[in-house]
Parts: structure tokens; C-alpha cells; sequence
């Protein structure tokens, strides 16, 4: 397999040129451009971005992942890497690569020392799938509402395993009447998901705010939704923690009811 694709590992010498998988045709957005600033920052707190290129065709998968003490997850992780995400696309499925990169971390997080490697999946959009995971080897440990799964491959088996909060109604009770969009630059497609939710909550008449979590720390105690850099909350309630189409978002409204 090593004969047909490279691994680029993104640095702040190469992440000019390399860019971080999402948004490549897109690099004037202002979502790429919050990303790639974010990057820079958190490449400086151990942040490894690692991606799959095939030789003489594309990138076709990626995975990013952190130490538990600078996760942008709403988890309790310290003493762990952290995976942000994993992904494989297109022509890329099938071929072992969720599973080499994978073991990439696991092995890098072995060597810095770590109790284990966690993540958070989910059963709907916009995260990976626990299965993978579990293949692997990983346990499930916790789950969250509203389809929150923590997986965790524990390499200490005396090491304090990871965990959700357990105010998630109080977190998303804070913010009050009409419609909050908690968010931050860690994921491009999040100014679109914030740009589309204001123009929805416009055309149906609700007042709307965004609130900007700057830190791995504020997005730890504050986000109303392990999945941490994006959420909606709607009069105190979680209406969505992933992008919503503007022509579906009176389904949301009406699934809340």
C-alpha cells in the first residue's frame, strides 16, 4: 500500500502550500482562512494533521487530532490524544486508509507517553461513525444527547478513563431566548453553517446572536454539545450541533416542538 500514496504531515513550514484537506478550491473563503489561522495556533500545542495523497491522483483522506488538554471537544481528556477527525472520501473508501492513519495516531500518542487515544463519533452528519473505531479496538465509554458516542483505546489500564459533562441542559439553557449560534474556526465549512443559520432564523422572524468560542478551554466548559466548535440552541434548547440548509430549517423548528 505504501507503493500508491504519500503521507503529507502538515507543519507550519509546509500549511502555505499543503493547506488541512477541506476547502482546497477554496482558498480566499473566509472559512478557510479562519481555519488556516487556527491551525498555526494550535499546530504550537501539538496538533498533528496528517493526510493521504494518492500518487498521481488526489487527497483522499485525513485525520487531526491533539492533546486532551487542547481538544476542541467538549470532553474531559487530559493525559490523552484527542481526535478531532477522520476522514476518508470517494475513490479513497475501502482502500485501508482510515485504518493507517488510525494507527498513525495511536502509535504517536504511545510515544509521547499517553494514557490512550479518545474520540467523540456520532450517529448522524458531520463526525465520523463509531465503527471504525470500535474495529480498532476502542470501547465505548460515555454518550451524550443527542447521539453522542466517546469512544476511548485505553493503553493504561489504571489511567482515569475520559468523560462527557453532564449539564448539557444547563449549558444550552444560558443562552437564552431565540436563536444562539455557538461556533468557531475550526472547521471552514462553519462560516457557511453560521452565514446560512442567520439567514434562515431572518426569514422565519427570530432574533439570532453568534457567540465565538476562542479556546480549547472555553469550548470545554461552555459548548452545549460535545462536537464542540458548532451548535444551535433555540430558546434554551439544542436545535442542531451540524450545517442546516436554510429550506430545512423549519424542519428543525418543528422537530423541537
Amino acid at each position: 500500500m505504501s507503493e500508491t500514496f504519500e503521507v503529507i504531515t502538515v507543519t507550519t513550514e509546509n500549511l502555505d502550500r499543503e493547506g488541512f484537506f477541506c476547502y482546497m478550491s477554496k482558498r480566499k473563503a473566509p472559512g478557510y482562512r479562519q481555519k488556516h489561522d487556527w491551525m498555526a495556533a494550535r499546530l504550537a500545542e501539538g496538533l498533528k494533521l496528517h493526510m493521504i495523497h494518492e500518487i498521481g491522483g488526489r487527497t483522499t483522506a485525513f485525520i487531526e487530532y491533539i492533546p486532551g488538554e487542547y481538544a476542541w471537544r467538549a470532553i474531559h481528556a487530559p493525559g490523552y490524544m484527542v481526535i478531532h477527525c477522520l476522514w476518508v472520501v470517494g475513490k479513497g473508501r475501502g482502500k485501508g486508509y482510515g485504518a493507517h492513519l488510525l494507527q498513525m495516531c495511536l502509535e504517536d500518542a504511545r510515544a509521547q507517553g499517553m494514557h490512550g487515544v479518545a474520540t467523540v463519533a456520532t450517529d448522524r452528519v458531520w463526525m465520523a461513525k463509531k465503527d471504525i473505531f470500535l474495529k480498532h479496538g476502542f470501547v465505548e465509554v460515555d454518550q451524550a444527547p443527542p447521539s453522542f458516542h466517546l469512544l476511548v483505546l485505553r493503553f493504561d489500564a489504571d489511567a482515569s478513563l475520559p468523560a462527557f459533562p453532564t449539564d448539557w441542559e444547563a449549558r444550552q439553557s444560558r443562552f437564552g431566548a431565540g436563536l444562539t449560534i455557538i461556533r468557531t474556526p475550526q472547521c471552514p465549512y462553519i462560516e457557511d453553517a453560521t452565514l446560512g443559520a442567520l439567514q434562515a432564523a431572518g426569514e422565519h422572524g427570530i432574533p439570532a446572536q453568534v457567540v465565538e468560542l476562542r479556546s480549547a478551554q472555553e469550548v470545554q466548559e461552555l459548548s452545549p454539545t460535545p462536537y464542540g466548535v458548532f451548535g444551535m440552541v433555540l430558546d434554551g434548547k439544542l436545535l442542531a450541533y451540524h450545517y442546516v440548509n436554510p429550506k430545512d430549517f423549519e424542519k428543525f423548528l418543528l422537530a423541537l416542538q
